[in-house]
């Protein structure tokens, strides 16, 4: 049951993610064609600002149920490091609790906000300026989708616990131990026989340049 769970977040998740990146093209384009039409063309377009500022705003809610997903909202590090390994569990549960609170406020009245101004249209564009405002619950119902599953791997131990670390602590070692395979080299060719053995060669070699 919690695989399929995980399943069915891992491509509402992907769908989110594309749809949106897809907006933030659509976004950037237009913004560089409302910048073309107001000064090269001289003739700014009316709706290419509003529907520039309306995809960026499904980009912003869509792109949350990623970073929701990978841990890619800010975190205080520093509350990780205090807390026993133990206790991480129930800090990661009481991190998604708040989480869900605050989705589910978002749900429950972006929805009603959405129904509230259906009737208004947007400036420039005869289209409703509910689609805009559906950007809010709709980001967060994938959101909502996005921090069960996190937490649901966490315990299940299917993920690590806690934020990703920038640090690779396992550098530090490779470099010691590859301090004394650089240093071995030099003590061969410091001991007795070598020098014995290197002797003849420099002379036969100045021998061979002089002639």
């Amino acid at each position: 049951m919690l695989e399929l769970f995980l399943r069915l977040e891992r491509f509402t998740s992907r769908i989110a993610l594309i749809a949106a990146v897809a907006m933030l093209v659509v976004s950037v384009s237009l913004g560089f064609y409302q910048v073309l039409t107001r000064f090269v063309f001289d003739a700014p377009s009316t709706w290419s600002e509003v529907m520039s500022r309306s995809s960026m705003i499904w980009c912003v809610f869509l792109g949350a149920a990623a970073c929701f997903r990978g841990g890619y909202m800010m975190a205080v590090e520093v509350i990780y490091k205090l807390v026993p390994a133990r206790a991480l569990v129930w800090l990661e549960l009481m991190v998604a609790l708040c989480c869900l609170i605050v989705l589910a406020i978002l749900v429950y009245f972006g929805t009603q906000m959405t129904m509230r101004v259906s009737a208004q249209m947007l400036s420039g564009v005869q289209i409703s300026i509910a689609w805009v405002y559906a950007a809010i619950p709709v980001g967060a119902a994938f959101s909502v989708l996005a921090v069960l599953a996190r937490i649901a791997a966490q315990v299940t131990r299917r993920e690590p616990i806690g934020p990703a670390e920038a640090e690779a602590p396992a550098e530090r070692p490779q470099d010691s131990s590859a301090v004394p395979s650089r240093q071995a080299p030099r003590h061969d060719v410091s001991s007795g026989p070598t020098k014995s053995s290197a002797a003849p060669t420099p002379t036969g070699l100045t021998g061979r340049t002089r002639s």
